[in-house]
């Protein structure tokens, strides 16, 4: 059975994570993705353990359901190939800066004249029209611009960068949702579109949304930032033999949580009643609830937090999520036989669809592994192909990583 994007043809001219997974899970939901990279491949190709040359743990991570072509858009042949592409597609990635799409003629305008229906996706660190437009920006950048790497002053006095590309994966969601929606406009009107997906100002929106705050009136109406989440009590809390995350939240939930914990005095202490005043004097709170962590087990906590549906979970390590027993029993991690890299295990597709499920149809392409095939289906004979070659415009696919090309 199809997936929901069955029939949308995508070409992807992004590299690193943020274009590229976007793609990946439009891929994963039925899109024909075309992945474009330069003669040297996608960078990520090098990033991670490998068992062969080009195909690192990184890119194996963010590039299935896709097809790989080689084409060096310095050369202007390598270009009209790439209109050639387009005049049968539905969107368009790139992460090109403003200037330098311009400079290799890679503009909406140009992509326009050959597919007025085309969806034109610029994926920027900032807004173009903003002094930081042309600014290079990687996941680090964004963290530390957008405000993340100053929330953790509050945990551990000074600024930190999560520890994971946060900036990146979440700015990739924004990707996928202007993409759904620019499809849904194109389905009902046949019109195309320029899209522009900023990584700074979709990190700012994301990072604002509880802790603008006070700041949310014009006069603000109190400080900026949201009293619990800085909390520096806000943690997973150590029990007699590990961490646990216990987050009572509703009024019954910590009415709940005091008996089980037979602490009659916080049950009748006015401060912990409501949620308001509970906000009020969440430091006290949080201080008094690890405390309480530590006079039980995980499972001994467990046990009652469940039984009364008090949110709680264990904490999990990067290991242990491999044998998680609600992602074995969902089947979320798959197994699969990739022809030159061997036995890989690959994250599956969350979102279910009772009609038109996402599938794994294609596992991560070799650097240029598609390259003869999409050029011949775009119409190019064997002496423009030839030609391709020679010039180095193209390539196909590495043989035995030698670099030969085909």
């Amino acid at each position: 059975m199809p997936g929901p994007l069955n029939g949308v043809r995508v070409v992807d001219c992004t590299t690193v994570v943020l274009g590229p997974w976007a793609a990946q899970q439009l891929g994963d939901l039925g899109a024909e993705v075309i992945k474009v990279e330069p003669p040297e491949g996608d960078t990520t190709r090098q990033l991670g353990p490998m068992k062969n040359r080009d195909m690192g743990a990184f890119y194996l991570a963010v590039n299935r359901n896709k097809r790989s072509i080689v084409l060096d858009l310095k050369q202007e042949s390598a270009r009209r190939v790439l209109l050639r592409l387009t005049e049968r597609a539905d969107v368009f990635l790139h992460n090109y800066r403003p200037r330098a799409a311009k400079r290799l003629g890679l503009s909406y305008e140009m992509f326009q004249a050959v597919n007025p229906g085309i969806i034109y996706v610029g994926t920027y660190g900032f807004r173009a029209a903003g002094p930081y437009g042309e600014k290079p920006a990687y996941d680090d950048i964004i963290q530390a611009a957008s405000g993340i790497a100053s929330l953790q002053s509050a945990l551990v006095g000074e600024p930190r960068y999560v520890p994971t590309i946060v900036a990146d994966k979440t700015s990739s969601t924004s990707v996928l949702t202007a993409v759904l929606a620019a499809l849904y406009h194109k389905a009902r009107t046949g019109e195309g579109q320029e899209v522009e997906v900023p990584m700074f100002e979709s990190l700012v929106a994301w990072v604002m949304v509880e802790h603008l705050y006070g700041e949310t009136f014009v006069p603000a109406q109190e400080s900026i930032g949201y009293k619990r989440v800085l909390n520096r009590y806000r943690r997973p809390f150590k029990t007699k033999d590990g961490h646990l995350a216990i987050l009572p939240y509703t009024d019954q939930n910590w009415r709940d949580f005091f008996v089980i914990a037979s602490r009659q005095d916080l049950l009748d202490d006015a401060r912990f009643r409501t949620l308001g005043t509970r906000l009020r004097h969440i430091d006290i709170l949080y201080e008094e609830l690890g405390k309480i962590a530590t006079t039980r087990t995980n499972a001994e906590w467990l046990a009652d937090l469940d039984e009364k549906g008090i949110p709680a979970m264990v904490v999990n390590s990067l290991e242990s999520l491999l044998h998680d027993p609600q992602l074995e029993a969902t089947g979320f991690w798959q197994v699969v036989n990739h022809p030159s890299e061997g036995t890989l295990r690959l994250p599956g597709i969350p979102t279910r669809y009772g009609k038109t499920p996402g599938d794994i149809r294609r596992l991560p392409p070799r650097l240029g592994e598609h390259s003869m095939e999409i050029l011949r289906e775009i119409g190019l004979g064997a002496s423009e192909i030839d030609g391709l070659l020679a010039s180095g415009a193209t390539r196909g696919e590495r043989a035995n990583g030698t670099g030969d090309q085909a």
